[in-house]
């Protein structure tokens, strides 16, 4: 059995409420579960942030986050940038080490 190709989303969430962050990506969630892939779960919690670091409190948590992300994208066979991604620093730093790395973008 072939394994499915893996996915993962970027997207602007500043000044994003969390259920406007949540429909977004329910969104790309089920355009590219369409074409056949398995999505990685990006949207980090506080709860994801315990344990994952031997830090205690990370002194720039969306740094932090942003660490988890690039982690996440060194398993993927593309990455999913949401509408705005190129207004959010984070999704341009995501989209730059896509680009030097070769992986497949798609854009939503």
């Amino acid at each position: 059995m072939k394994a499915k190709k893996k996915a993962m989303i970027s997207q602007p969430m500043a000044g994003k409420t969390h259920e406007e962050i949540v429909e977004t990506r329910d969104k790309a969630v089920a355009v590219l579960e369409g074409m056949g892939y398995e999505v990685v779960n990006t949207l980090f919690t506080d709860e994801d942030m315990k344990g994952h670091s031997n830090m205690k409190i990370p002194l720039y948590i969306p740094l932090h986050y942003l660490a988890m992300s690039l982690e996440s994208m060194s398993s993927c066979n593309v990455i999913y940038f949401c509408p705005g991604w190129e207004n959010a620093r984070g999704c341009r730093i995501e989209h730059d080490a896509a680009a030097e790395y070769g992986l497949e973008v798609m854009y939503g």
